[in-house]
């Protein structure tokens, strides 16, 4: 792990240090407003719908222990540890109002037409003394009837170098809309589709109906329910209008997303499976943040951006260094329990707890390095909490070698005896501990799942190092002629322990003298015999009792 890091600082951007979140750094504070036509409201639902929808999106990024809360029931506030990508902040700002329309009329976006005698004239501008409505009711989509005389100059009037409207236009009307280059006007008919209807989308390379691969990079959709089977019904349409004339505009659906027509494929055949696929001048980074905005559903308004600043950290060093001075005092009372404890074998629990966190802050500097995790407070407190749980599995172990040692077995037999019974039960611990905090981190947001995030990385590594570092060790200690000894400063005296081996399988009492660490041993071997030892006793004791009556 230290290595991958060392080769991510050499050769990337990868640093030694795990990257603090917004409450231990700062970062950038984005301030959504929605976009409200005269009289509109923004209700709660739309709000958390939209609050919901934002922390998506920016989770799909990498980046962790932001924060998106609703500010005075009208805005969105959007805060970003550390410095905010482009992309990033594209994913936040962009409305994703996806809505499925078929073309009626394109062409390229000039505002003049030329006339025989090569002389160009400024196409004429819509007034109010054209008429809006259609002659004769459409009966589709594709219907020409929905080109009114107003909607056509319109048309002829944009030039795409200014907003057309298009994102606030009613979906039961027709609009005219740019390609998102601004090299295409586009007379669109009413909304067949909305962008709601989307379960799943992807971004990957567009291959041919022969499986082959263009290199150009698309969006596929997955629609299902109702979704699904209006996609079918225009395909029909569509293919019907291809297969009669190819150069009929109006064979092409157009893909709109916040009133930009981001792609108008052409329908080269019937779509029944709802797996449409938008295509246009995309990238691997720009298909793969419209994929995200799609996945994670349009937002219930469109939002503009009132502010956009930089902040400073809510906590700070002063908070950091509090915590950190908390984890190292329950670290040395932990070690200082130990040594007491269990004497020379507490260093082994020492020992443990380094290489423990050790690899729990190289997994935090590569986290932060490839996933953009961020270490945040309630995070700090999951790492200060894991301590404890880990000195937990180390006493079980210690104990349940001891209790072989009292059966009077010898110190190798000991370790591995003692370790099948107690992995067992750390096993058993950490699973539960492991199964809380996944619950915590799914269920929660924010700062809370900070702390579950590093109390569940902690309990594996505690596991990880029990099993490949703890037992190893052991085991090479019971080889140790020191260790073996039973010596008193090991934490393994079989006289302390209240159990003294004697070979075969056979067991004598520790005389009772008037020493009071041997009467403690005694009163210690008593409380520890099993229900089955206890009886054998009590039944030698009777027996004894008869035998002396008799005589």
């Amino acid at each position: 792990m230290f290595g991958g890091l060392a080769a991510g600082t050499m050769f990337g951007d990868a640093s030694w240090q795990p990257k603090l979140a917004l409450d231990l750094e700062g970062g950038t504070q984005i301030i959504l407003e929605p976009k409200l036509e005269g009289g509109q409201q923004v209700s709660a639902e739309q709000l958390n719908q939209a609050v919901s929808i934002i922390r998506q999106r920016v989770n799909a990024t990498g980046v962790t222990e932001a924060e998106v809360n609703t500010q005075g029931g009208r805005n969105i506030v959007v805060s970003i540890p550390g410095k905010v990508d482009e992309d990033t902040r594209k994913r936040i700002e962009s409305s994703a109002q996806l809505q499925f329309r078929s073309v009626l009329v394109a062409s390229a976006p000039t505002t003049t037409t030329t006339g025989e005698d090569g002389k160009e004239t400024p196409n004429p501008k819509p007034t109010d003394d054209l008429s809006k409505t259609p002659a004769t009711k459409p009966t589709d989509g594709s219907d020409l009837a929905w080109v009114t005389p107003y909607l056509s100059a319109e048309f002829l009037a944009t030039d795409c170098k200014t907003p057309t409207g298009a994102e606030n236009a009613p979906k039961d009307q027709p609009v005219v809309a740019c390609s998102d280059d601004g090299t295409v006007r586009y007379l669109l008919g009413p909304v067949e589709l909305n962008g709601d209807s989307i379960t799943d989308a992807s971004a990957g390379i567009k291959t041919t109906s022969s499986g082959a691969s263009t290199g150009e990079w698309a969006v596929n959709i997955t629609l299902a329910g109702k979704g699904k089977d209006a996609f079918t019904d225009v395909s029909k349409r569509l293919y019907k209008l291809y297969s009669a004339n190819q150069n009929d505009a109006r064979a092409a659906f157009a893909f709109v997303l916040d009133g930009k027509v981001i792609s108008a494929p052409v329908m080269q055949g019937v779509i029944t499976d709802g797996r449409p696929s938008i295509s246009g001048n995309f990238n691997e980074q720009s298909a793969k943040a419209l994929a995200d905005q799609l996945k994670y559903g349009a937002l219930p308004l469109s939002f503009g951006v009132q502010s956009s600043s930089e902040i400073s950290a809510t906590l700070g060093a002063t908070q950091l260094s509090g915590g950190m001075l908390a984890g190292l005092i329950g670290l040395i009372l932990v070690v200082i329990y130990t040594l007491f404890q269990y004497r020379l074998l507490g260093f082994v629990t020492i020992f443990s707890l380094v290489v423990a966190g050790a690899l729990t802050y190289a997994a935090l500097a590569l986290l932060s390095w490839g996933q953009g995790y961020r270490l945040s407070l309630a995070g700090v407190a999951g790492i200060i909490v894991a301590i404890g749980f880990t000195a937990d599995s180390f006493i079980v172990y210690f104990e349940r070698i001891r209790d072989e040692l009292r059966d009077g077995r010898g110190l190798e037999s000991a370790v591995e005896a003692g370790w099948k019974r107690a992995k067992r039960t750390i096993y058993a611990s950490k699973g539960v501990n492991l199964l809380a905090a996944v619950v915590l981190y799914l269920l929660a947001v924010g700062n809370v799942q900070g702390f579950a995030f590093t109390l569940g990385l902690t309990t594996v590594i505690d596991v990880i190092v029990v099993v490949l570092f703890t037992h190893p060790m052991l085991q090479l200690l019971a080889r140790n002629r020191f260790f073996a000894s039973g010596h008193p400063l090991t934490g393994l005296d079989p006289n302390a322990l209240g159990a003294i081996y004697r070979g075969r399988a056979q067991f004598r009492t520790p005389e009772m003298t008037g020493s009071k660490k041997a009467l403690g041993a005694s009163r210690e071997a008593q409380k520890r015999q099993t229900i089955a030892e206890r009886k054998l006793a009590e039944a030698q004791a009777a027996n004894g009792s008869t035998s002396s009556k008799e005589s």
